[in-house]
């Protein structure tokens, strides 16, 4: 934070960097955040023959696994619930894929950069928590995708994201995130009783996965229960499968779709993703790279492809450390090959999607139930304790956890909206006194 005060000062809300704040910065441990790389030329084919290593592509696959098995069940649930096809599930899938693909290779070829994209989990948990309680119709839901996309890229694009976002008051963010995700936590306990034998082998092996592999807990966890799953014969039939082909779904706008998702999805994606995806970069050096052009990049690769199904893309956060630290490549100029690693993987599981969502889709929805919430143990985890480790915002951060936890619905908005209003003004007339 810097020297202390001369005199006592009441606690700032603002500071969006410290967000969900959690190992993933302290991962990259190659440099230290002054010691930017210098500005380098766009690279050439070859370039990249010269800079390529086999560290760099493991690192970028082993971010790619991570990050795909920590959700996909989310998303399998959340098309389940809204009464997709599954052509419609796969463009879901593959239009995810194809953005992040495209928009993380480019930005790493164009700043030499281990910048890897991802899709928004916290806000998957948000819109897999709409399609559970049928509050939006599917359109309406790419409507809101696609206001989201325009509030992002137009912040990119005027420079107006860091003065928007240190507005957004830490404390709320989280408790706002810790909220949303909270759920799906307790949701991976409550499906013990329904597949007691599957589901109880997966708690045990992310347990020890905790202890002795933690990167690999959830991929090992997921590997589990299909295992367990196909032992017990609870597996169905394959469907879908072959390629992934894109679905056109006219979107729909709203002012509930407005006020009930793109709202909250908008705060979600800046406090959750943008922020500590840009602080994981900067931790490992790359201080160098402009923040305005990810952001633009992360809200035009959405905006062209929610009206296939995709969510938010944004620059992750969490698997950003695999591909931007030591473990890409001692030598921090040669760790771009790892995004652009990254981007082919995501363009594999993309063209394949119709095989992934199959393959999911045939695992018993209790055990889809626990991977998820099991994967997002660590992040809901550290979001409630930066939300809550400050005296002065903990009570407004509590009231607004618990509201949007217990999914409540009033005059047809959610609670992650009704939660922000109570968190805030809680903030608003303590700040008055």
């Amino acid at each position: 934070m810097g020297a202390p005060y001369a005199r006592r000062r009441r606690p700032s809300m603002s500071g969006g960097l410290s967000v969900c704040r959690g190992p993933a910065v302290l991962e990259c441990g190659a440099m230290p955040p002054t010691a930017d790389l210098p500005r380098s030329p766009r690279p050439t084919l070859r370039d990249l023959w010269r800079d390529a290593s086999g560290s760099a592509v493991v690192a970028g696959f082993v971010a790619v696994v991570v990050g795909a098995a920590s959700s996909i069940g989310l998303l399998v649930g959340a098309a389940r619930d809204f009464g997709l096809t599954p052509g419609q599930t796969a463009s879901w899938v593959l239009a995810c894929y194809l953005a992040i693909s495209v928009s993380g290779g480019w930005l790493s070829w164009q700043y030499r950069a281990p910048i890897k994209m991802a899709w928004s989990t916290p806000g998957l948990a948000l819109v897999a928590s709409l399609a559970a309680a049928g509050d939006l119709r599917y359109p309406e839901v790419l409507g809101a995708y696609v206001l989201t996309a325009g509030v992002m890229t137009a912040l990119g694009w005027s420079g107006a994201f860091e003065r928007l976002t240190s507005r957004i008051p830490a404390a709320l963010a989280n408790a706002l995130l810790a909220g949303v995700l909270l759920p799906f936590v307790l949701g991976a306990f409550r499906a013990l009783p329904q597949a007691p034998v599957p589901v109880g082998g997966m708690l045990l092996v992310f347990l020890a996965g905790r202890v002795w592999f933690s990167r690999w807990a959830v991929p090992a966890a997921l590997l589990a229960g299909a295992g367990l799953s196909l032992a017990v014969g609870a597996v169905g039939p394959l469907t879908g499968g072959g390629l992934g082909t894109l679905v056109w779904t006219t979107p729909e706008f709203s002012l509930r779709g407005a006020v009930t998702l793109a709202l909250p999805l908008t705060i979600l994606t800046l406090a959750s993703q943008q922020l500590p995806g840009v602080a994981v970069l900067r931790a490992c050096g790359y201080g160098r790279v402009p923040t305005s052009p990810l952001i633009t990049g992360s809200g035009l690769a959405s905006l062209l492809s929610a009206p296939f199904g995709a969510h938010t893309t944004n620059l992750a956060a969490i698997t950003a450390a695999i591909a931007a630290g030591e473990e890409a490549h001692p030598d921090p100029a040669r760790r771009w090959v790892a995004g652009l690693s990254a981007a082919f993987f995501y363009l594999m599981l993309g063209v394949f999607a119709g095989w992934v969502v199959g393959a999911v889709a045939a695992v018993p929805p209790p055990v889809i139930a626990a991977l998820a919430g099991l994967a997002l143990v660590t992040t809901t985890l550290s979001s409630l304790t930066a939300a809550l480790e400050g005296d002065y915002g903990r009570e407004a951060a509590f009231l607004t956890l618990a509201v949007t936890a217990s999914g409540v619905t009033l005059l047809g908005v959610g609670s992650a909206v009704w939660g922000l209003v109570l968190g805030g003004a809680v903030l608003w007339v303590k700040g008055r006194r």
